[in-house]
């Protein structure tokens, strides 16, 4: 595999700085449109494009706002679609069946990095 490293890559934040059973917001790379939303569950860290794949809207109703009450799914704001945050499948909602875009991810020395142009 490939590091992104090697290539143009955006490092979002720690590992530690997104809290176990959380999720966290970042804006979008410059140029871009769509935000991204990174998942963490002990070392498991999932990122996503923060980009409801209904409609297209963002997925957090407040800053950093993305996950059910039971911390169990991704929430979309618009309209409450719930999706894994393991794969990013929607399981309950207008778009169920559908998925999140999913974003290389690269974790180096406790960093999270993704492709520079993720998002875009």
């Amino acid at each position: 595999m490939e590091s992104l490293i090697h290539h143009e890559a955006r490092a979002l934040c720690r590992v530690d700085e997104i809290a176990d059973g959380d999720a966290k917001g970042f804006p979008p790379a410059p140029g871009g449109f769509s935000g991204l939303v990174a998942w963490r569950q002990g070392d498991q860290v999932r990122v996503y494009v923060n980009s409801c794949p209904h409609i297209g809207t963002p997925l957090d109703w407040l800053p950093d706002r993305f996950m059910s009450r039971d911390a169990k799914y991704i929430i979309c704001a618009t309209h409450g679609a719930a999706f894994a945050p393991t794969t990013g499948e929607c399981l309950l909602g207008p778009c169920k069946g559908d998925y999140l875009d999913a974003v290389k991810t690269e974790i180096r020395d406790g960093v999270i990095y993704v492709p520079g142009d993720a998002g875009l």
